[in-house]
């Protein structure tokens, strides 16, 4: 399976999919890393990894849709079967996500669908819920509502801010993101009716996690 990844930043769950698929664990290959921005560290960890990078500056375009196209034939171009975004902070065209339907996969730091959006971790906490967590989801045309593939959960602590909690959750990104891109390998994620079905995967119906636990 042939990957890109698309960043703007320091690509901490860039350089997850990265060791996951050096390991050679899983029949997946990085391809193309592309960032908007020519300053982010995680093109410095794609060509330590010799993958091959692209800078496609956003302000160098008249508006969305033009930089759109130009993400979509840089990725076309590479093969890609599997588009991650790892930490890209632009809102994708309708006609992105539709290209690349069922292929774009996005990271969230919450247990979607509470949360959406920015600022994640200082809403859970305003709201008093005593578990948050990341979602890995496809992509559709709405703001963090695709159909969820996996998640992980993440306890928030009484004395918890926003930045203890993000730095929590993101270990458990590192771990869920390469969860999600070997299924994607291993051909066990089949989109149905809106909803994520995961082959061969054992399930305890009784689990359960409780905070706080006493």
């Amino acid at each position: 399976m042939r990957i890109g990844v698309l960043i703007s930043g320091g690509g901490t769950n860039l350089q997850a999919l990265i060791d996951l698929c050096q390991a050679g664990s899983v029949n997946a290959e990085i391809v193309l890393v592309l960032s908007n921005v020519a300053t982010a560290f995680g093109l410095e960890r794609a060509k330590r990894g010799s993958i091959p990078t692209q800078v496609i500056e956003h302000k160098g375009y008249d508006g969305r849709g033009p930089f759109d196209k130009a993400m979509i034939q840089a990725l076309d171009g590479a093969g890609v079967d599997l588009v991650c975004l790892a930490g890209f902070m632009r809102l994708l065209t309708p006609e992105f996500v539709r290209h690349f339907s069922g292929r774009l996969i996005n990271i969230h730091p919450a247990l979607l669908p509470a949360f959406p959006g920015l600022h994640v971790q200082q809403q859970a906490i305003d709201a008093g819920v005593r578990f948050s967590g990341a979602t890995v989801h496809f992509v559709d045309e709405g703001m963090d509502t695709g159909p969820i593939i996996a998640q992980a959960v993440v306890p928030i602590m009484l004395e918890d801010d926003a930045d203890a909690l993000a730095a929590r959750i993101l270990k458990q990104e590192h771990r869920l993101y390469p969860l999600a891109v070997r299924l994607f390998a291993e051909n066990r994620v089949r989109l149905i009716d809106g909803k994520v079905e995961i082959s061969d995967c054992a399930q305890d119906p009784e689990g359960a996690m409780i905070n706080p636990p006493c």
